[in-house]
């Protein structure tokens, strides 16, 4: 009966070039995905520059509701910059 047993290891075949392939792969997409989610959720503070530039933008981009004219904004730009 003790001879009727195998325990020699199960043949597994070597995986394909596709396989590793598609294994890395997805290896590689799932870090992509962890470093977008992360980027979603980690707050990156804006330079003052680029908020400042922001709001210029804002108001030149809608003069007719009420926004500030075009030299107005120039004005606040530069002032923001230390011009």
């Amino acid at each position: 009966m003790a001879s009727d047993l195998d325990f020699s290891p199960p043949e597994v075949p070597e995986p394909t070039f596709l396989e590793n392939l598609l294994r890395y792969g997805l290896f590689l997409g799932a870090i992509f995905q962890l470093i977008c989610v992360l980027a979603i959720i980690v707050p990156v503070p804006k330079s003052h520059e680029v908020a400042s530039l922001d709001i210029s933008f804002i108001a030149m981009a809608s003069p007719g509701t009420g926004g500030m004219s075009a030299s107005t904004a120039v004005a606040v730009r530069g002032s923001l910059l230390g011009a």
